[in-house]
């Protein structure tokens, strides 16, 4: 009886152990398959301090779709989990999370990365691009419509269709994929957010949100101010009255700008200038970020129609012509009396 009851439990201690050598090997080998991606290369941040749960978290939201639980258990069960470094990464099509986990703990990072800033012009974007070592520039010499043609936009006029933010990628790669995946971050950023929006807009279609956007982005870097001013715009454009904002008029002026704008400059009529022309200029005036975005799309409804900058990057709000003069009095005649 107990020989019988002795080889029952080794048959079980045997049978478990194959049945957990059969998961390890299943798990093993599906840590070895492809990540899916939402595009060939995704690039994203560690921070200093993530544990193997957080990384899962930012590589999912970053677009690569990886399992928080099993990546998690996958370096601690090897180790690499006291292994991780902090710094900039991409995953590229055909890795398995094991080679990211392994990139990753040997630090093997892609340490070039250029940043566009939020209300960057195409011309400063370009620029950066010209001066960065490690980029192949392929764009030399092209016009927007060249690379617009090259990237498959169908527009010649690039301004607006870039999202700014921080691009990590391999020495030697091309300025165009680059700013395909710029252009690749706008759209999907925009067509999401305008899925979204403020119904009572009088937008007919993303792209006009896309200029006005662009304005709120030159016209505040307040956070608090932004839907405020999109609301001021809103209610300009739906009762007809002009626009009249300095950013897109510089924008109009272009290498005449010298530094300021005077009287002649407001009087000079561009497609950009929003004295004298009605409605919102025919295209962006800068590549707005995500926050601007929003406010476009979901803007303040308040009966505010005026706004001056108090100097300190937020704004002054008013509903009458006669409670913004008293605003512009304050704000700038006062600073310009008392340097």
């Amino acid at each position: 009886m107990k020989k019988t009851l002795r080889g029952f439990l080794w048959l079980l201690i045997i049978g478990l152990a194959a049945v957990a050598v059969a998961i390890a090997a299943a798990a093993w080998w599906g840590w070895k398959q492809p990540l899916r991606m939402q595009a060939p290369v995704v690039d994203y941040l560690i921070d200093p301090g993530s544990t193997p749960r957080q990384i899962a978290q930012t590589m999912n939201a970053a677009g690569v779709h990886i399992s928080t639980r099993g990546f998690t258990w996958l370096a601690r069960l090897s180790g690499r989990d006291k292994l991780l470094k902090a710094g900039a990464y991409e995953v590229r099509q055909g890795d398995t999370p094991w080679t990211v986990l392994e990139r990753m703990a040997n630090g093997d990072m892609t340490q070039t990365r250029l940043t566009f800033p939020e209300g960057w012009t195409v011309a400063q974007m370009r620029a950066a691009l010209d001066a960065d070592p490690e980029v192949r520039h392929d764009t030399l010499g092209m016009t927007e419509a060249e690379i617009a043609q090259r990237l498959g936009l169908s527009t010649s006029h690039l301004e607006g269709l870039f999202y700014p933010d921080t691009y990590v990628f391999g020495p030697g790669t091309s300025d165009l994929d680059i700013l395909r995946r710029a252009a690749l971050a706008a759209h999907q950023t925009l067509d999401r957010l305008w899925a979204q929006r403020d119904p009572s807009l009088p937008f007919t279609d993303p792209y006009q949100a896309l200029i006005l956007a662009s304005i709120i982005e030159k016209e505040t870097g307040s956070g608090a101010d932004r839907a405020k001013i999109a609301g001021v715009f809103i209610n300009r454009l739906q009762i007809g009255m002009p626009l009249q904002t300095d950013p897109s008029v510089i924008y109009g002026l272009g290498a005449a700008y010298q530094g300021r704008l005077r009287k002649k400059d407001l009087e000079r009529d561009t497609p950009w200038n929003t004295y004298t022309r009605p409605g919102l200029p025919p295209t962006p005036i800068a590549n707005p970020g995500k926050a601007a975005l929003l406010a476009a799309l979901h803007p303040d409804h308040d009966p505010y129609l005026y706004f001056v900058s108090r100097g300190d990057g937020t704004s002054e709000f008013s509903v009458t012509l006669a409670e913004h003069n008293k605003a512009v009095n304050k704000y700038i005649l006062n600073r310009s009396a008392n340097p």
